[in-house]
């Protein structure tokens, strides 16, 4: 059953002028692709491979574009305007231990702020202003991952990328506390991190590379479920083999297209997202989700046992 918007932008802003940037949000959200998944059973139905199921794209960063930049809510929105998507997003803790949506270690590149996150408060990242990848002033401020996490309740699904100064327990604790497990996915970049995540909280999907038979074998070793595992498998085109052998065990494929493989797209068309699809890839993580969704959207079938988690709002 959709919520209502107003209902669903549960966050606050830290700013002075929350309640302005939170009007902005709802009329910008006018029209809309959600993803609603409302339980851990859902999720697990909604991650299990079947043949039916709908293409998808992943926005690395959370999709920035000029005017939108890297890790805003805003940014999100924009990206779900026009289409479903997976929002990845990168979490960095500051100086006295709030969770922030950041990818660099330094404040320089993405706000009006100088230094590193955690060498700063949250008071001083609240009153810094976000810059999009040319370097151009936005009105947008750093959000915390509470405010994301509760955004995104009922809008979109999540994969959140864990700076390495973050102590896993404190996203979990955060997860738990927003009642966010449905819909937000842990990314590990060893298996090690897979199976000590999977130890503190197995009722979260984990991203966990897979690229070879090898680290198939490896994740059955680390006993981690499948049915916990969405499959990062890189970012160079895995073979139609290697991709069955995944969707052979219930398991989505994430095939990182952004760098080389969204340059060969700009380079020699976006059909090329297509043939990515076409060859095993379920989910594309690009920097380019606005384009790479168009390309991909005949892929969908007709008919799908996934179509019910899929929400246009006008």
């Amino acid at each position: 059953m959709w919520i209502p918007l107003a209902i669903c932008l549960l966050f606050s802003c830290k700013s002075s002028n929350g309640v302005e940037n939170q009007t902005e949000i709802d009329q910008a959200e006018v029209k809309s692709h959600y993803i609603q998944v409302n339980s851990l059973s859902e999720t697990e139905d909604f991650y299990t491979w079947t043949t039916d199921r709908i293409p998808m794209v992943s926005a690395h960063r959370g999709g920035p574009y000029p005017g939108f930049p890297e890790n805003s809510i805003e940014t999100f929105a924009n990206v779900l305007n026009n289409t479903p998507s997976i929002i990845e997003l990168d979490v960095a803790m500051t100086k006295d231990s709030v969770l922030v949506l950041m990818h660099d270690d330094d404040l320089d590149r993405t706000t009006t702020g100088k230094g590193k996150v955690n060498e700063v408060t949250f008071e001083y990242i609240q009153s810094l202003f976000l810059e999009d990848n040319d370097g151009n002033l936005t009105e947008f401020r750093v959000p915390t991952l509470k405010e994301a996490l509760l955004w995104s309740k009922g809008k979109a699904l999540l994969t959140v990328d864990i700076k390495r100064s973050v102590p896993y327990e404190k996203i979990v604790e955060e997860v738990r506390e927003t009642k966010s497990e449905a819909h937000a996915a842990l990314i590990t970049y060893s298996f090690e991190a897979a199976k000590k995540l999977n130890r503190m909280a197995p009722e979260l999907m984990l991203s966990v590379t897979i690229r070879n038979e090898e680290e198939i074998k490896r994740l059955e070793d680390a006993g981690i479920p499948w049915n916990r595992v969405i499959a990062f498998t890189g970012v160079a085109e895995r073979t139609p083999e290697f991709n069955k052998a995944l969707h052979q065990k219930g398991v989505f494929t994430i095939l990182g297209v952004l760098g080389n493989l969204d340059k060969s797209a700009i380079a020699r068309g976006d059909e090329i997202y297509a043939s990515f699809v076409q060859n095993g890839a379920d989910i594309l993580a690009t920097d380019r989700p606005i384009e790479a969704a168009k390309a991909i959207q005949t892929l969908s079938p007709k008919t799908s046992s996934k179509s019910k988690y899929f929400t246009h709002v006008d």
